[in-house]
């Protein structure tokens, strides 16, 4: 298929690209274009005009800041999933990303890219909600700080305002705390039918607090708000039991390659497997 017809442009300055985003209600930012531009090709989206990111300096970058690691929205899967700060500091969001695509996609697509395109089976917003990451919104009319739990508000949907982009992610240092990602991945596209990140704090044998993000189950990924809640201040006996809670109160998909109620189960297998995996790097 053949897009239809489009405006192209490609500034170098991040003032450029929001002063056109702010005249043209129109206008539509590629960054690593793994979503868009499929979409464009089969007519599905049809943007009036294009504004390519790629020349824009100064938003690829992965920095420590005191309590917290800054990621620029450029970055791509790639050097997040290299980066040695990462590794050390918080390694939840390297996780996800060496979990994302394969080589050609994660030498390409961009931490923001995929934040902002929102697809209900991308592995980053299970990562980004077990961390309680904060999104950078810049626009004309200045910069906000949008919390992961605010961030995913539907199928393909954010609360990022048109005239919007993503310029920064940050996400805390969570070292010594155990974290793991844990992917069932749709063999032919790599998406993840269900992606499960925990996050967790243990004190002797006891957990001390726990964080689950779940992705690909339901439109948007959530908080499993209820198995945090049952294993506080619990050993890792009661993982079994809570983990049947991750698909409470959840719409989960369906599809051709998985029902909602095979959705759901794996849900609950997935979580129950990385809590698992995270007691076990905990004890080492």
């Amino acid at each position: 298929m053949i897009p239809a017809s489009f405006e192209y442009e490609s500034p170098r300055e991040l003032n450029d690209v929001l002063a056109l985003l702010a005249s043209r209600e129109d206008a539509k930012l590629l960054a690593g274009g793994h979503s868009l531009l499929p979409a464009m090709k089969l007519r599905l989206a049809q943007p009036a005009l294009l504004v390519d990111l790629s020349r824009v300096t100064g938003l690829s970058y992965i920095k420590e800041d005191g309590a917290k690691v800054r990621i620029g929205a450029m970055t791509t899967h790639a050097d997040i999933a290299a980066s040695s700060l990462l590794q050390k500091s918080s390694p939840l969001l390297q996780q996800a990303a060496r979990e994302i695509g394969d080589l050609q996609v994660r030498n390409r697509g961009t931490i923001g890219g995929s934040l902002a395109h929102a697809d209900p089976a991308a592995d980053y917003p299970a990562a980004i909600l077990a961390l309680d990451a904060e999104i950078v919104a810049m626009s004309k009319r200045g910069e906000r700080i949008i919390p992961a739990r605010q961030f995913f508000t539907g199928l393909f949907s954010t609360a990022l305002a048109a005239d919007e982009i993503i310029t920064e992610v940050r996400v805390p240092v969570t070292a010594p705390a155990a974290t793991t990602y844990k992917k069932f991945a749709h063999p032919a596209s790599g998406f993840a039918v269900v992606g499960v990140a925990v996050l967790l704090k243990m004190r002797g044998a006891t957990m001390e607090s726990v964080a689950i993000g779940i992705t690909g189950v339901a439109q948007n990924a959530y908080r499993a708000t209820a198995v945090e809640k049952a294993l506080a201040g619990q050993t890792a006996g009661a993982i079994a039991k809570a983990s049947e809670s991750a698909a409470e109160n959840v719409e989960a998909l369906g599809d051709y390659f998985a029902s909602s109620e095979y959705r759901s189960h794996m849900a609950r297998v997935f979580t129950r497997r990385a809590l698992e995996q995270c007691v076990s790097l905990a004890k080492k």
